[in-house]
């Protein structure tokens, strides 16, 4: 029995009707619209035409400018710096618009105006729905008129009240080079730019500062370049019951170590064994965030932190202004170098002693690698000395024989006797803080122990090269030429008069590499050296 299998029959397809969108008319223009898509019966042309999504953004509003330090208020309190036409001040002027919030903001810039016509005219570009499925982007023009308002800083200045905290650095000792050492480091370091005043006291400075913590940041500086002990202090100025807002005054007192470089310095003993049991009568050769001692006899080195020194405090036996200038008659050397000091045997005779006497002293020092016969030198004279110091009768009275180690001479460095033209004729210069005098005038004796010391520590920058790399040393090609021209002139009209006589390749040299380009900064003014 066989199956039949019928033939595949074709099935014509049914044809596609196209269906026709639902058109409407515009109820505004009449234009054909799609129905289903439309918003309102409108299109588009007369949505953009009726509808304003503008609506409650102001076109007018006011900025506030403080016309002596030229910040700009940012409500409510807020005092911001921002230059014309930049994207902060662009940022502040939409902050003032309201109903902005709303909308999507697309662009803002601003539209160019008069300078003296205290108007800014911004141009802002914005999207929002207006319908379900209908975008609109609109573009319009807000003017801003500048008004001038006194900031709190700024009315506090006309004051007495002006300062918040005050940062009183302190240094009893008979010079100013630490402080001249202090003031370059600031400078370097940029650390007196808060400032709001800088005062100069007996014994030290007074820093004045609008913050307390631009003070607190001033009283860490100091502490990481130097060894001081702080003391914090506050004074009461206002109260107001009704909130309980208190307003103080900050004293920050900064003392630093009575101890300078090239001090002579006799330490406890106690002291003395516990840092190394180095010998009690040494030689202070740097004060950084430590004391550095040295003693001579045997080039031993010896850190003396600011913990352990306030701990034990104790002053300094000699200072440089007791120094005596000794000529060398014979030295040798009799180590190796440690570091950047030799030690070596020196006999030495005073300069003052010469011609009238033989008496010669015979010594260690640790500056056997710059001394040789013929040079001058200064050092403290120990024989014959009277000293009022508790440290030093420990070591002439006690048990142990320290007595005997005392030497009768301590050389500290080497001088350099200079021309009186030579330090006009420096090619370098440092920088100088603009400082305010005290209520009572320095005395003429005053004035000129301060030009001594600074030409003191002009000269300690010259001959120490590890001091100078930790400052910032300018250019002086003006003030070279004008002296040297004055030199030129002085010649000719036959008046100069020379009282030391010294080469002057023997004088120490700064190399122009480690000298910076002149600039100009805020609060800063030049000093000429010499």
């Amino acid at each position: 029995m066989s199956m039949d299998i019928d033939a595949p029959v074709s099935i014509a397809q049914r044809p596609v009707i196209p269906q026709n969108t639902a058109t409407i008319l515009c109820c505004n223009c009449g234009a054909p619209i799609d129905g289903t898509a439309a918003a309102g019966a409108l299109c588009y042309d007369c949505v953009k035409l009726t509808v304003d999504i503008s609506e409650g953004i102001p076109r007018e509003a006011t900025l506030h400018i403080c016309r002596d330090c030229e910040r700009w208020l940012q409500p409510p309190a807020h005092w911001v710096t921002a230059a014309p036409e930049s994207r902060e001040l662009l940022a502040l002027c939409l902050r003032k618009l309201r109903g902005l919030t709303k909308v999507r903001i697309i662009d803002a810039s601003f539209i160019w105006t008069e300078p003296h016509s205290r108007r800014i005219k911004v141009k802002i570009t914005i999207q929002q729905e207006a319908f379900q499925g209908t975008i609109l982007q609109q573009m319009f023009e807000v003017e801003y008129v500048v008004a001038y308002h006194q900031c709190p800083d700024c009315a506090k200045s006309f004051t007495a009240n002006t300062w918040r905290a005050v940062v009183q650095v302190r240094q009893k000792v008979p010079h100013k080079r630490t402080f001249l050492y202090l003031e370059q480091l600031i400078l370097k370091h940029h650390a007196h730019k808060d400032t709001i005043n800088i005062k100069e006291v007996q014994n030290g400075l007074d820093f004045f500062y609008a913050q307390r913590n631009h003070a607190e940041k001033f009283v860490d500086f100091l502490t990481s370049v130097a060894p001081v002990r702080s003391k914090k202090s506050q004074e009461l100025i206002s109260m107001d019951i009704h909130t309980s807002t208190k307003s103080y005054k900050f004293s920050y007192s900064i003392e630093l170590v009575p101890i300078c470089k090239d001090d002579l310095v006799a330490l406890p003993i106690k002291l003395a064994k516990s840092i190394g049991n180095i010998s009690p009568l040494t030689l202070c050769y740097r004060v950084g965030t430590s004391i550095n001692l040295i003693d001579p006899n045997t080039l031993q080195t010896a850190d003396v932190s600011t913990p352990i020194y306030w701990r034990s405090p104790f002053s300094s036996l000699a200072d440089v202004q007791e120094l005596v200038e000794f000529i060398v008659m014979d030295i040798e050397p009799i180590g190796l170098p440690k570091g950047r000091f030799i030690l070596a045997e020196a006999t030495v005779a005073r300069a003052s002693d010469l011609g009238s006497n033989d008496t010669t002293y015979f010594t260690r020092t640790h500056l056997g690698n710059i001394l040789h016969a013929g040079d001058s030198v200064m050092g403290y004279h120990l024989s014959g000395t009277n000293f009022n110091n508790p440290q030093f009768e420990a070591l002439e009275m006690g048990k142990e024989k320290y007595a005997s180690q005392i030497p009768e001479v301590v050389l500290v460095k080497k001088h350099y006797a200079r021309r009186k033209k030579a330090a006009k004729n420096r090619n370098w210069r440092l920088k100088r803080m603009n400082k305010e005098e005290g209520e009572m005038l320095p005395r003429k004796q005053d004035q000129e122990r301060t030009e001594r010391d600074y030409e003191m520590f002009l000269r300690d920058v010259e001959e120490d090269a590890e001091l100078r790399s930790t400052l910032a040393l300018y250019k002086a090609e003006q003030e070279k030429k004008r002296a040297e021209q004055m030199e030129v002139d002085a010649a000719e009209a036959g008046s100069v008069a020379e009282t030391e006589e010294t080469g002057d390749d023997e004088l120490p040299k700064i190399d122009m590499e480690e000298l910076l380009d002149e600039f100009d900064e805020l609060n800063v003014e030049d000093e000429e050296v010499g």
